[in-house]
């Protein structure tokens, strides 16, 4: 039986576990995957699952994708994803269907989603660096600073701190546990926070 899932991030809000505290949880909408190839280690090198999910027009298909689709037959699909799997299993058939009651409410999982992307940012954001004075003339207010060596090694030694893209990595949560799963709505309730914007596509698996 898989133990992982696709979903979408929909949001975060509060819920009341059953002691009466008050819980922060991520909303995340998981709706069916269709299972488009079942990949063995015979024929593949590994055992996973390739399933489709989320609505897309029938003429945003290329030909290559659609023809996967129509041999699984199911409907085509927006994305296209693999579930590894531990071992070779029987229980899966082309066009079979995994949602959310692969889940219930205390599973630990493991969630991996891709952080917000913050685009160029200077050392003092994207490293916590502190200003320099902005009194007596000072120029050196947001910059880096001198980064150069002496005769040896004489270069710039790789991992230094500087400036460039933050944000946008791959994010994942160790562990985190199931608040609650309401399957005819679809969605997977869990504990704190979950990377990525609304609308990110996220993985869930149980550990």
């Amino acid at each position: 039986m898989a133990n992982a899932i696709y979903g979408k991030k929909v949001g975060s809000t509060q819920v009341f576990d059953q002691k009466g505290n008050v819980v922060f949880v991520t909303a995340i909408e998981a709706e069916p995957l269709h299972v488009v190839q079942v990949k063995t280690e015979k024929t593949d090198g590994y055992n996973s699952l390739k399933v489709g999910f989320g609505k897309v027009k029938p003429n945003h298909v290329n030909k290559p994708s659609k023809g996967e689709f129509d041999k699984a037959k199911t409907e085509p699909k927006k994305y296209l994803r693999e579930i590894k799997l531990d071992r070779e299993s029987d229980d899966f058939k082309l066009g079979d269907s995994i949602d959310v009651s692969v889940f219930a409410a205390g599973d630990i999982v493991k969630i991996i989603g891709r952080s917000k992307g913050k685009g160029f940012a200077g050392v003092i954001k994207r490293h916590n660096f502190h200003r320099g004075r902005m009194t007596h003339g000072s120029h050196n207010h947001r910059i880096p600073g001198s980064i150069g060596m002496c005769a040896t090694p004489s270069r710039v030694l790789k991992g230094k701190k500087m400036p460039g893209r933050m944000g946008n990595d791959r994010i994942t949560i160790a562990g985190t546990d199931i608040i609650d799963v309401l399957k005819d709505e679809n969605l997977i309730l869990v504990r704190g926070a979950v990377p990525g914007a609304k609308g990110n596509i996220v993985y869930i698996q149980k550990v």
